[in-house]
């Protein structure tokens, strides 16, 4: 497929309205979840393993899992007319990180509009985030268009972007990532995520600890009927612990307490227990995360939509 092509589809997808769009990504998302294999096996068993079992539930998840992938092309190449129906439901804990003065590492799960929440973020901060090329070359042109009208800066995702990420975060600016994929062999640890363990990324931790950052874990909520967004955010507890694992550990708390707060919206389908190549799995498995009390209360799970 052509460049032009690709473009073209994008462009027109895009012009449609996000109501439309995201009731046919709901559509393909349920169709997809019906047939059996590795993807709907994988789905049901992520969404188990946080409690939440009930068909209904997954039914909807599913179709909010397609509705994630329909909405990019409006929130890519539409993205003041998006940001236009988005709003912060957490403004005032944003202000009050501001107000600190100190460096902002935003962490966005597969959560939601988690596009989005990038682009909401830099209405508020100079935002920074790692750019990995995509894979097929004649996709790169796209991407760059999609970079290039987002308003957000890109480092590469090697080593020269990780020293920039500890160069702005020194410099009290603000940079975004993903905290829930799986990392290289040593670029992570073992930490509980919903009572498993996984590979988890370190490197917010490690920037935090040397920044001085505050780090907080962000959730971009799809509204119903194309009415838009609202965003959450959750402030990871201060002091960080001294290990790798506890820190990782104690994210991944704040991240499904996020998650719960609208579990539908998460991608259960994506592979986040994948064994990365040339790492090996921990003799146990702890059923919960330690550090729990830093972090409150938790909501237990259920299968109720939230």
């Amino acid at each position: 497929m052509s460049k032009f092509l690709v473009r073209l589809i994008l462009e027109l997808l895009a012009s449609l309205p996000l109501r439309v769009l995201q009731a046919i990504g709901r559509l393909v998302g349920r169709i997809i979840y019906m047939i059996p294999g590795k993807y709907r096996d994988r789905f049901r068993a992520n969404a188990a393993q946080a409690g939440y079992t009930d068909e209904a539930f997954l039914w909807r998840a599913a179709g909010e899992s397609g509705a994630m992938f329909m909405e990019l092309p409006r929130v890519w190449l539409r993205n003041e007319a998006c940001l236009a129906v988005a709003k912060n439901a957490d403004e005032a804990l944003m202000q009050e990180v501001l107000a600190s003065g100190r460096g902002i590492l935003f962490m966005q799960p597969h959560l939601g509009g988690f596009e989005l929440a990038a682009r909401q973020g830099s209405r508020h901060v100079d935002l920074t985030v790692m750019f990995r090329p995509p894979r097929k070359a004649f996709l790169l042109p796209i991407v760059e268009m999609v970079r290039n009208r987002s308003g957000i800066h890109t480092v590469p995702a090697n080593l020269r972007g990780v020293r920039a990420f500890y160069r702005i975060l020194k410099e009290n600016r603000a940079v975004g990532m993903l905290p829930d994929q799986v990392p290289s062999r040593g670029d992570g640890v073992w930490a509980p995520f919903f009572g498993r363990m996984a590979y988890t990324v370190s490197l917010p931790g490690k920037l935090a600890e040397a920044s001085n950052a505050v780090m907080l874990v962000v959730g971009c909520k799809r509204l119903p009927k194309g009415r838009g967004w609202e965003m959450y955010m959750e402030r990871v507890p201060e002091p960080l612990p001294d290990s790798h694992e506890e820190r990782a550990a104690l994210i991944n708390q704040v991240m499904e307490s996020m998650i719960r707060r609208f579990p539908e919206q998460y991608m259960w389908g994506y592979n986040r227990f994948k064994l990365p190549k040339g790492v090996r799995a921990p003799a146990e498995a702890p059923l919960e995360a330690p550090l729990k009390a830093k972090v409150g209360v938790p909501v237990a799970p259920n299968n109720k939509p939230q």
